[in-house]
């Protein structure tokens, strides 16, 4: 005999089943999850804590009719199970797999595709707009975390909510967690409103109500809730400020109670907000102890939830460290990051200097501009903030920072390939979209220990800087018992050569090496060198080597366009050297999710395509014997 599970096949067959049903089935699904997850990673503390809730979604709304917006989207799990995508969940975040995301291109029932907080109220108001103007009828519902809501996004979109629709549900799914806790003024509101005894007493009654009434009446004890602890929380409720009827709060994980409040709130003619409290990682008692770890993590043995150590710690972990040591020798750093402590690593700096570590929530744009005011007053505020997140704060970083020429460093950790989780993550960009800043100065280290120079000498910049590292382990070379002060716009030769000079940025420096070991035995004399800095770049250095060598490659784990190459080929020019130069990093489009090696291989970011392309340009000058590579 089969699981309910193994029967749903779409969202109509979730529309058969009744509570005891639905009830199993969350078991059910809970169960597939923490199996099937442990195999491919993923992110389960989220998506076993909407369990109930998505079931609730697709036993009322007709999708792919009706619009379900997740933000951020990675809670979309069970989601994907119940439209039509369950035996493929094994192959989420794999090459070729289920993104780990909403993809509009891997389903209908994928309504708008997201990776980042804060879009889903903005981008749920504007199909309720284009319901509205297009004469239809479809319901839209915004499912939005605690955590979204310190997203400046969020606001924004509240703002304009009822000016524009009158239909609209705004569905807040309350964890008191990002991946860290939640922070600020927001997360303190939350936590009043579902600590107030009126609200509970309320609740309990509203639950009975279901059971004989159904949901019209408890529905209506669900608002006495909060005009009972309106006077005791603001003077208004802050959503009914903005013109949303507020609900709430409700248990997020009793079907029928979210059943029967979602029939209700369907009906209704004006936007509304239904408050949801849930519980992350519910059902694995790895994930309710460890909610840091199982917001994302790699393979994990599904009884205990431990995972394999990756043994050499993480360039987030050298960062954090080294920037706890500086910040012992100088009172000026302060540390600041958008609700990524644990990722950044900057939770091993909080316990060294608490009263200098700064979480802001997810709030890239006022974490630079917050940097730029400290900057102001003498401080050295370093912001360590993802590649692909950093983007959202470009404006800041141009109008605040730089035009003022304010001593701030952004730590841009996960630059380059992001791996298995896809487009949305790849930190790219970066190269691109800070080198056009006047007074910039962007770094790249080859390793940890040239990691910590850098932090070092940014120190010395009396203006903005950033420097870019990957995602993983570090290289595992030794390292000085002191970070020392690089000279800026310096690069480092680490091999001399005089037929092709090799320059890989970053952590690609190994490909430069491997590429100069095959020529050399192919008999050229190849130089490899390690840039450092992309601006200000070494044109010393790459004159010397424009009158020498028949050709140039770089290497760079970013696009190509407008990236450390386009960079090269642009001084080169400036200085009247017309010199070939073999451009390698990632091609102009968005680059799916899977495995770094294989996706490398796959678009030619690789030693094959450097050798492939070098070659005819080397052999144009001398015709050597070719040895095989």
């Amino acid at each position: 005999m089969g699981t309910l599970l193994e029967s749903i096949h779409s969202p109509a067959d979730v529309k058969h089943l009744n509570h005891a049903q639905l009830a199993t089935l969350a078991e059910e699904i809970r169960a597939f999850l923490i199996q099937t997850l442990s195999r491919t990673g993923g992110h389960l503390g989220p998506n076993l804590g909407v369990v109930e809730l998505t079931l609730a979604l697709h036993a009322v709304f007709d999708t792919p009719a009706d619009k379900i917006l997740f933000d951020v989207s990675h809670q979309a799990y069970i989601h994907k199970i119940l439209t039509g995508r369950r035996e493929q969940l094994a192959t989420i975040r794999q090459p070729g797999g289920l993104n780990g995301f909403m993809l509009r291109t891997e389903s209908e029932h994928d309504a708008y595709g997201a990776g980042h907080a804060g879009t889903a109220i903005s981008a749920a108001l504007g199909m309720a707009v284009a319901r509205d103007l297009a004469g239809g009828s479809e319901h839209v519902i915004a499912v939005a975390g605690d955590a979204a809501f310190t997203n400046g996004i969020s606001f924004e979109a509240l703002n304009n909510v009822a000016e524009h629709t009158k239909k609209l549900i705004v569905v807040l799914n309350d964890n008191e967690w990002s991946i860290d806790r939640n922070v600020g003024a927001i997360a303190r509101y939350f936590h009043r409103i579902v600590t107030n005894e009126h609200y509970q007493h309320l609740h309990d009654s509203a639950t009975r109500l279901i059971e004989k009434f159904g949901g019209k009446t408890a529905a209506k004890v669900i608002r006495r809730a909060e005009e009972a602890a309106k006077g005791f929380l603001w003077p208004s409720m802050m959503f009914e400020e903005f013109g949303l009827e507020y609900f709430g709060p409700i248990d997020g994980h009793n079907i029928p109670l979210l059943i029967e409040t979602f029939k209700f709130l369907k009906a209704a003619d004006h936007p509304v907000l239904l408050h949801v409290l849930t519980q992350k990682g519910r059902g694995f008692q790895p994930a309710l102890d460890g909610q840091k770890k199982f917001h994302g993590l790699g393979p994990y043995d599904p009884e205990t939830g431990k995972t394999a150590s990756a043994g050499l710690p993480t360039y987030s972990e050298v960062f954090a460290n080294t920037l706890a040591a500086l910040a012992d020798k100088d009172e000026r750093i302060v540390a600041i990051t958008a609700a990524m402590p644990n990722g950044t690593g900057l939770d091993l700096f909080r316990p060294h200097h608490p009263k200098r570590y700064f979480d802001v929530g997810i709030a890239e744009e006022h974490a630079v501009i917050f940097a730029a005011g400290m900057a102001t007053r003498g401080f050295r505020p370093v912001c360590a903030i993802y590649s692909t997140f950093l983007q959202r704060a470009f404006d800041p970083i141009v109008h605040d920072v730089a035009l003022q020429k304010l001593p701030v460093l952004f730590c841009m950790d996960r630059a380059g390939l992001s791996g298995d989780d896809g487009p949305t993550h790849h930190g790219l960009f970066d190269i691109g979209y800070l080198r056009s800043v006047p007074d910039m100065v962007l770094m790249a280290p080859k390793d940890e220990d040239e990691l910590a120079d850098m932090m070092r000498t940014a120190l010395e910049i009396d203006g903005p800087s950033a420097i870019r590292y990957p995602r993983g382990t570090v290289a595992g070379v030794e390292r000085k018992p002191e970070p020392q002060v690089l000279p800026v716009g310096k690069a480092e030769i680490l091999k001399d050569g005089n037929d092709v000079a090799i320059l890989g940025l970053g952590p690609m420096i190994s490909m430069a090496r491997e590429l100069s070991a095959r020529l050399e035995r192919a008999g050229y004399s190849a130089a490899v060198v390690n840039p450092r800095f992309v601006k200000p770049l070494d044109r010393e250095m790459l004159a010397d080597y424009a009158r020498r060598v028949a050709a140039f490659v770089t290497f760079e784990d970013h696009v190509k366009m407008g990236g450390f190459g386009s960079a090269v080929v642009e001084a080169l020019d400036e200085m009247g050297l017309s010199i070939p130069v073999v451009r390698i990093g990632w091609p102009d489009q968005f680059i799916e999710h899977g495995k770094i090696d294989e996706l490398r291989a796959r678009h030619g970011v690789s030693v094959d395509e450097a050798q492939k392309q070098v070659l005819p340009l080397l052999a144009a000058r001398r015709r050597p014997a070719l040895v095989a590579s």
